[in-house]
């Protein structure tokens, strides 16, 4: 059976939901479309509407753009939490915690002036255009990726807390070194040195002066690359993995989740079947795991 969007056999819910969550049909490709266009004008309004002369001759109508957009995407949320049978992790996802920041700085407006500033968290929503452009695989990755992050985050524990005690150990120093005379007035203020010395950042208004300093402060610095290297090497590692994966726009109807490989049946996440249209060239179906334990 070759499940889409106009295939009469499909609630009304698994067709919106295909819509608005998934981009390889051309109705859900329009929408996608549509939305990155109404994200992007909504934006633009904003940042004009920040500009002093234009909100003073325009000001009525920026406000009324939006909410109009705001309105607009309060309706596609809404909707986007009913057609997902697990609403709760869609809303605790990246995109269901964008798409609600997304809303929330105008209605905060009506209690905390100029909080509608905050709608330009809206430009994060344009992230879907990797689907509209065929470039899907990014967005397996950036899952992959996610967890990834999340299993090692013991490893980035120890990394960054070994990051913060060099800090202040060769803030320290270098407060001895320096002291007072040279800018360094206190182990705080020496830390900060270290900070941006150490993350090669930079700023120059707090420099060593001595040349026991100075060649403090060149070791911090070549250290600084090799610590550069550390999360490079993973994010690099994590994307040489994720172009393992052939991934499409097909979205699991209960957690949400994208990335799956062509050939997937099953969601690699919680397990739920996936909707998998056939082809003309797909051979006759073969049982599931489930069917196969069955028959055991």
């Amino acid at each position: 059976m070759t499940e889409t969007t106009e295939d009469p056999r499909l609630p009304l819910k698994d067709r919106i939901r295909i819509i608005i969550f998934e981009a390889h049909t051309p109705a859900g490709k329009a929408f996608d479309v549509g939305l990155i266009i109404s994200i992007l004008v909504s934006v633009l309004a904003v940042l004009l509407d920040s500009v002093a002369s234009l909100h003073e001759a325009y000001g009525l109508y920026f406000l009324g753009i939006e909410w109009f957009f705001t309105v607009l995407f309060t309706v596609e949320y809404v909707v986007r939490l009913w057609c997902i049978q697990d609403t709760r992790r869609y809303a605790r996802s990246f995109y269901g915690i964008v798409d609600l920041l997304g809303i929330l700085p105008t209605y905060l407006s009506l209690l905390v002036a100029d909080t509608q500033y905050l709608l330009v968290i809206r430009i994060l929503r344009v992230l879907r255009v990797f689907r509209v452009l065929r470039m899907v695989r990014y967005v397996g990755e950036a899952e992959l990726l996610t967890q990834a992050l999340i299993a090692s985050r013991r490893k980035i524990t120890v990394f960054i807390s070994t990051v913060l005690a060099l800090v202040i150990i060769f803030g320290s120093f270098m407060y001895l070194i320096e002291g007072e005379e040279n800018g360094f007035t206190s182990i705080p203020r020496s830390i900060y040195w270290a900070v941006i010395t150490l993350t090669t950042v930079g700023y120059g208004d707090l420099t060593p002066h001595t040349p026991l300093g100075q060649a403090l402060a060149t070791l911090v610095m070549i250290m600084g690359y090799g610590i550069i290297a550390v999360p490079t090497g993973i994010v690099t590692l994590e994307i040489s993995e994720a172009h393992k994966r052939a991934a499409n726009t097909r979205t699991c109807p209960v957690c949400s989740v994208e990335g799956h490989v062509r050939e997937a049946t099953y969601c690699w996440r919680c397990g739920a079947h996936l909707f998998v249209p056939e082809r003309e060239d797909a051979p006759p179906d073969k049982p599931g795991p489930k069917e196969l334990g069955e028959g055991l």
